[in-house]
């Protein structure tokens, strides 16, 4: 049944899923966490809603285009569980903004295998990262995937390794322009500290629920690497440099979680392609259905859960 709906590409499956995440993410705010606003703040965040559901446009653009997977839409869904599972990314508007200008830059580096364009690309990818860098300083950490798929597509050209260069420059002078319009200069001291605090460790000790994602993701594209040995030299790559994003991204997530940061948002791509990628794999139908009937129950388990126990 469950496989009979998000097995195809509908335009039911969008009404179902951003119908839902436009509920639940106001059943967070309001019901889950109490929060209170004041009608300035409702603006925001409806625009960081607004960015949260064109993300799984995003996500499943990014899907269809490149052919990452069959002609199923079990990427969008997992990347809607995820957030299930973790409510408070929600909470946390830089994460969905970080998010989403890095499924851009993803976005153009997945689409480098193409051979066309490529400074252009480059040039796009490290402009978005940069952009992403500005809700976490972390996440500058992405120009190494920027790097990555310059080494994997085209490396003889010494010219696609002074691209990034370029972007850096160009969204330096824009940042700066803008800070000296604003008065607000003190911006990238403040921002880009990298700090490591000895308080994140304890939080991820204390966190299960963060550490077995982690753990259950890794295992996740370890098995689908493993059943995708035959594919083409071209989807490898696509997959590898996924992979490296989300070995990226739990990285960040582990320099900036925190009791009120919530990053793990910018691992949910990788994560819920690895997922839907496995799941795709599983040839006896039945087992697919108990598969993905557990992956739509538990988290909403997880939430009733939290609930009981706040």
């Amino acid at each position: 049944m469950i496989s009979g709906i998000f097995g195809k590409t509908k335009p039911i499956n969008f009404i179902i899923l951003l119908g839902f995440l436009f509920v639940f993410y106001w059943f967070v705010h309001f019901v889950l966490y109490q929060n209170h606003y004041e009608p300035e703040q409702f603006v925001i965040k409806f625009v960081v809603l607004g960015i949260l559901l064109f993300s799984v446009f995003i996500v499943d653009f990014i899907v269809k285009r490149n052919q990452i997977t069959a002609t199923n839409s079990y990427a969008i869904l997992y990347f809607t569980l995820l957030i299930i599972i973790f409510p408070e990314v929600l909470l946390d508007d830089n994460a969905v903004f970080c998010s989403f200008f890095l499924l851009l830059a993803i976005r153009r580096l997945i689409s480098l295998k193409s051979l066309k364009n490529i400074k252009l690309k480059v040039f796009d990818a490290t402009i978005w990262t940069l952009a992403a860098s500005l809700f976490y300083d972390w996440a500058i950490l992405y120009l190494i995937l920027v790097c990555i798929a310059i080494y994997f597509y085209e490396p003889k050209n010494i010219k696609n390794w002074l691209v990034p260069l370029t972007g850096i420059l160009t969204i330096g002078i824009i940042v700066l322009c803008f800070l000296l319009i604003t008065d607000n200069l003190d911006f990238l001291k403040n921002h880009y500290q990298f700090s490591f605090k000895g308080d994140i460790i304890a939080y991820w000790i204390n966190s299960t629920k963060l550490a077995i994602y982690a753990i259950i993701t890794i295992i996740t594209a370890a098995l689908a690497f493993i059943k995708m040995g035959k594919l083409g030299m071209g989807k490898i790559i696509t997959m590898r440099l996924i992979a490296i994003s989300l070995a990226l991204g739990l990285l960040v997530t582990f320099l900036k979680t925190t009791n009120d940061t919530f990053p793990v948002l910018i691992t949910f791509f990788s994560g819920a392609i690895f997922l839907a990628k496995y799941v795709e794999l599983i040839k006896r139908a039945t087992l697919k259905e108990i598969v993905l009937m557990v992956s739509i129950v538990a988290p909403f388990l997880i939430v009733m859960t939290e609930m009981i126990l706040k």
